[in-house]
This record gives C-alpha cells, structure tokens and sequence, in this order.
C-alpha cells in the first residue's frame, strides 16, 4: 500500500521507488532525480495554501496521532498538531532540513512507517481544489519517501519496540 501511494503521488514507479530505497541515505540526498522531486514540489502553491492545510492538519492529525499510538503501539507521538504543522511551514521557508526530519523520526519502527504513510497522505483527501490537493499530498509523500528511504538504512524493528 505505501509503494502504491508514493508511486501514485511521485509519479515514480514501483521499480523507480525500490532503487531509491536502496541506496545509502546521503546518497539519496544528492541524488539528481530526488533533488528534481524536491525541486517539482510547487511552493508557491503550497505556501499559498498554508492555512488551509493548517486546517487540515490541526483537524485531522490527533486522530491519526491517535491510531499511531493505539494500533500502532508508537509511544512517541506529538502532543499536537502545532510542532507538524510548524516543521512544514518552516522547511518549506528554508529554515528545516531533511536530516532533522529523520532524526525527530528515527525511533519510528520501519513497518509502522510504512503501515501510516498512506492514512498520512490521506490526510489532504478533504481539500475540495485538486491542485491544492494533489500539491500537498506530493509534498508529503516526498517527505515520507526521504524518511523511509533513511529508515531502511538501519536495522528492522518490530512495531511496538523502542529501537
């Protein structure tokens, strides 16, 4: 399910997404073909849409925090949407990096990761306009790729662990 939501998103597909998780982490960042995903990523359109995925994300992140900590067993979670919203209005201003996103994720067991990222694109399914829509569920689930591809670089957890 995360490769079918990654691919219907990134435009990439289920081949191009497997060749991407295996290389190491740094080389995933400098790589030419994540730097042109990260680069098609419309931040005009997402900046411009900022209160309106704030909306979304304020209404719709505690119960997904929620089913992180109840089906999931993750015992990390935030204790609201504010720090989410916040890392995203600041990483898309240029004052967060990917490598920060994997360390505020790294205790996140690699099949609980996999298992939320489709419910977390999901997330933007109420936004009525479809650029809109379909922007930041791209941006998320470019966000999503880099913490799976980091993820993939350390050892598999079970869910419910604390590695």
């Amino acid at each position: 399910m995360m490769i079918n939501t990654l691919s219907q998103h990134l435009s990439l597909s289920a081949f191009e997404l497997e060749k991407l998780f295996s290389i190491p982490f740094d080389e995933f960042l400098e790589s030419p073909d994540v730097k042109q995903l990260l680069a098609s990523l419309d931040v005009a359109v997402l900046k411009q849409s900022l209160p309106q995925a704030k909306d979304i994300l304020v209404q719709h992140l505690p119960p997904f925090y929620n089913w992180l900590q109840q089906e999931l067993a993750i015992e990390r979670v935030p204790d609201s949407p504010d720090h989410t919203t916040k890392w995203v209005v600041n990483f898309l201003n240029n004052q967060e990096k990917l490598t920060n996103l994997v360390d505020l994720h790294r205790s996140i067991p690699l099949p609980a990761l996999e298992l939320s990222i489709p419910r977390l694109v999901g997330v933007f399914d109420p936004i009525p306009e479809e650029r809109i829509r379909q922007e930041w569920q791209k941006a998320i689930a470019a966000l999503c790729l880099v913490l799976v591809v980091a993820a993939r670089q350390k050892p598999v957890a079970k869910i419910g662990s604390m590695s």
